[in-house]
């Protein structure tokens, strides 16, 4: 729903970079280079960019 703030399993700090990384996916550059670019070198922090899904927007409609 929302990036983690730290990854599980480091516990490296990492959501402040789901804002810069996602605007340069939409801008069409390769997650790859991103991530190198951002500095995100470990493999278990890579795979919480890749694999997260934002879907905060549709899961909020539902609020009581």
């Amino acid at each position: 729903m929302i990036i983690p703030i730290r990854c599980f399993t480091c516990g490296k700090v990492i959501g402040h970079l789901w804002e810069k990384y996602k605007k340069e996916i939409e801008n069409g550059r390769a997650p790859k280079d991103v991530l190198d670019e951002l500095g995100v070198t470990r493999y278990c922090c890579r795979m919480i960019f890749l694999t997260h899904v934002d879907n905060l927007k549709e899961v909020a409609s539902f609020r009581v």
